[in-house]
């Protein structure tokens, strides 16, 4: 088994990438819905300040929480599944000393 970046091996990798990309096709997805339920409500001009206000604040999150850089997944990860946005069971596949770094961090 060749060792990646990081401590990575190319199956844990493989494994990270595929469960950083669900969570953040899943986050997208209810940004995207909550985006238009939000228009659809756009009575006055500060509505629509508002919207973009809230668009701004959500740009800055996500482009924040998404970063795919192998040292930092771990406290990704943690993030990611106190969030909501993935499982532990998506992460299946990485050793287990990573999962439990990651459940201890994602309940603080």
């Amino acid at each position: 088994m060749q060792v990646m970046n990081a401590g990575w091996t190319q199956v844990e990798e493989e494994v990270a990438r595929k469960a950083f990309d669900i969570a953040y096709k899943r986050e997208i997805n209810a940004l995207i819905d909550s985006v238009r339920s939000k228009a659809s409500c756009l009575n006055e001009i500060e509505d629509m300040w508002h919207l973009h206000d809230f668009l701004s604040v959500k740009r800055h999150e996500v482009d924040g929480r998404y970063d795919y850089n192998l040292p930092m997944l771990v406290f990704v990860f943690a993030g990611l599944i106190k969030d909501g946005w993935i499982t532990v069971n998506e992460l299946e596949g990485l050793n287990s000393d990573k999962i439990a770094k990651i459940m201890a961090l994602s309940y603080m």
